[in-house]
């Protein structure tokens, strides 16, 4: 069985290697939606859950960029 895996993912494994790179990133950022998803759990207003959303999403984003 973990000869599978290692055989389904090969290509991924070594571009870690290759590339140092991983979906951390992307693991990170579905972390922060589900979280702020759970914070307002029985929000009345989708618009204004959106809004805050985009907030959110776009001073994430923008801390990404500084940091490179």
């Amino acid at each position: 069985m973990h000869q599978c895996l290692i055989k389904i993912n090969y290509d991924s494994i070594l571009n870690y290697f290759d590339k140092r790179s991983t979906n951390a990133s992307a693991e990170s950022f579905n972390a922060k939606i589900k979280a702020f998803r759970n914070q307002f759990r029985g929000v009345r207003k989708v618009d204004f859950f959106l809004f805050r959303l985009t907030k959110l999403l776009s001073y994430t984003f923008s801390i990404c960029l500084i940091s490179f």
